[in-house]
């Protein structure tokens, strides 16, 4: 236990000064007694030993009040919901299909808002995108006013890149957690120049690589949501990625949004036919031990938010125990008035 005011401690010093006084008085007291009753024949008898007993109360409930405004604090282990959630939100073209009202996009941006205002403040939250490479969007806070604006500027870009979403969340977890800089995390993403496809033909480093620059695990107690249509065209291997974030004890869920049959749509002057890849997010949280929930089909969309968030986790805390030495301080000061006045008629 620790106190935050050790300096008064020291008053605690006065308390067996007063025991001294009042031991000196109750002395003086039989003495007078003794020399005022000496020609009587027979006394009172007096109340004994428990005539102690409310002046040891009243003394004991000092020392602990005394304590108290030292504002203890003892470790307290309690379980609570805490880590941290990155929402990996797919802002590829195909996520503007119109299968699901109004939009894949915009019911996934309706998913995200609530799954924000339903957390605890112990959990933390980030935002990153991806379509044809990852960005991170907002770094983890619980700010939820952060979190909603950043959630509204989402906007449907092009290609799309599950595997480096997935990277990118990594290295947002990984610098949250203080296991690497920000500098290192911008210098092993490939850059938005660069065509992820063609990083085995040549340019940049091959996938393996690319997973093995992550800072080594275990990561402090996270989850990835990811939010798509589960379509994937450009490397890195969502599934390779999902394995690193295994490794790291860095769970990974998926919540689907769109449909099986799909929609045709025109994209850059192309006809193509886009569907709800199920198969592809469940393999993904499968592989980092997770789950899969198709979004649209969902009754109780708060038990599956439930299920999203990090798991309890026990943790030792400093806390003020003021309060608690104060109460028993009080509750024994009550106690001895109590008994001096049901046996002498008096408070002390």
């Amino acid at each position: 236990m620790t106190f935050l005011w050790p300096a008064m401690l020291l008053t605690l010093l006065a308390v067996p000064v007063a025991g001294g006084l009042y031991l000196l008085l109750n002395r003086r007291r039989r003495a007078l007694a003794a020399s005022f009753g000496s020609g009587q024949a027979a006394r009172k008898p007096g109340p004994g030993p428990r005539r102690h007993l409310p002046p040891v109360l009243f003394l004991l409930s000092l020392v602990i009040i005394l304590i108290a405004l030292a504002r203890p604090q003892a470790q307290v282990t309690l379980p609570r919901l805490e880590g941290t959630v990155i929402l990996l939100f797919d802002v590829s073209a195909s996520m503007g299909a119109e299968d699901v009202e109004p939009s894949r996009m915009e019911a996934a941006k309706a998913a995200a808002r609530e799954f924000v205002l339903s957390q605890p403040e112990t959990v933390r939250i980030g935002i990153v995108s991806f379509s044809g490479s990852g960005f991170a969007v907002q770094a983890p806070t619980n700010d939820a006013n952060l979190l909603l604006a950043a959630i509204n500027r989402l906007q449907p870009g092009s290609g799309t890149s599950l595997g480096q979403g997935i990277l990118t969340a990594l290295h947002t977890l990984a610098v949250d957690a203080s296991l690497m800089t920000p500098e290192q995390a911008a210098a092993q993403e490939p850059s938005a120049e660069q065509d992820p496809a063609l990083q085995n033909e040549g340019q940049g480093p091959p996938d393996a690589e690319l997973l093995a620059q992550l800072p080594a695990g275990p990561y402090p107690s996270s989850v990835i949501v990811i939010l798509s249509d589960g379509e994937n065209n450009q490397s890195l291997d969502p599934l390779a990625a999902a394995q690193a974030a295994a490794e790291r004890q860095v769970r990974i869920d998926a919540l689907g949004f769109g449909t099986p049959a799909g929609v045709t749509l025109e994209l850059d002057d192309f006809i193509v036919h886009t569907a709800l890849d199920e198969a592809a997010l469940q393999q993904i949280a499968q592989t980092a031990g997770g789950a899969y929930y198709a979004a649209q089909n969902q009754t109780d969309p708060q038990a599956v938010y439930a299920n999203l968030a990090p798991q309890l986790v026990v943790k030792a805390e400093m806390m003020e125990v003021t309060s608690l030495f104060a109460g028993a301080g009080l509750l024994i000061l009550l106690l001895g008035s109590l008994f001096s006045l049901l046996w002498f008629n008096r408070l002390v």
